[in-house]
């Protein structure tokens, strides 16, 4: 293993007994076969967890809207992509060499991927025990109270507010098609909301970005058709 990586394990203050998982967690699509989308996949799913049983336990007197919204915060791509600066990541990616000349180790949907698909990689490694003291540890220096605003909120979010507003149930993402070659795939994103029957799609150059542009394209026909 080289020394970024070795690096990169004492600052995420977790040596890996499987250091493949470290690897992909840090390989883009563009650089391999071998990479990181089904790690951030989990991942993303064990932040949620965390991050929920976190704000659970700290706000207890805070309802469930606000619990919502301030989660949604914390685990925005801004957050992630900040917190992912914070571990060094853009030295350690592996990208293709297009993806490196266009500034791929910089991007802000690289690395908020990036880092979920670490979660992913630890929770794995070691279980889910040593994946949320990984989550606890990056958190350590983020502000949590009952406050934080989701100022700028991205449309993901918004949707989510616009729904538990309406009292539904969130709606789901599904990656319905890949296009493109493999260096520079797009992702064709399905957003549905089935207790509306209603389902729109969105393109974009990762799963994350295709998944706004889905829900964009929601919240576009649910404020033009849906009453308040």
């Amino acid at each position: 293993m080289n020394a970024d990586l070795v690096a990169l394990q004492q600052r995420l203050q977790h040596p890996f007994a499987d250091t493949s998982l470290l690897k992909r967690a840090v390989t883009h699509r563009s650089f391999s076969s071998d990479h990181n989308e089904r790690l951030e996949f989990l991942g993303d799913s064990v932040l949620g967890v965390v991050v929920a049983d976190m704000l659970y336990q700290r706000l207890q007197k805070l309802p469930e809207g606000d619990l919502s919204r301030v989660r949604a915060n914390l685990v925005k791509q801004d957050t992630l992509h900040q917190l992912a600066l914070s571990l060094g990541l853009p030295d350690v990616m592996l990208l293709g060499e297009g993806e490196m000349r266009s500034g791929g180790q910089k991007r802000p949907s690289i690395l908020a991927d990036a880092l979920e698909a670490l979660i992913g990689a630890v929770y794995l490694d070691a279980g889910f025990s040593a994946a949320q003291a990984l989550v606890q540890r990056l958190y350590q220096a983020v502000q949590i109270n009952p406050e934080m605003d989701a100022i700028g909120k991205d449309p993901k979010t918004e949707l989510q507010e616009w729904l538990q507003g309406r009292r539904m149930k969130l709606p789901s993402y599904r990656v319905v098609a890949t296009l493109g070659a493999a260096h520079k795939q797009s992702f064709d994103v399905e957003c549905e909301i089935p207790e509306l029957n209603r389902a729109e799609r969105g393109i974009g150059g990762s799963r994350r970005a295709a998944e706004q542009a889905a829900a964009t394209a929601m919240l576009e026909i649910l404020k033009a058709t849906v009453n308040p």
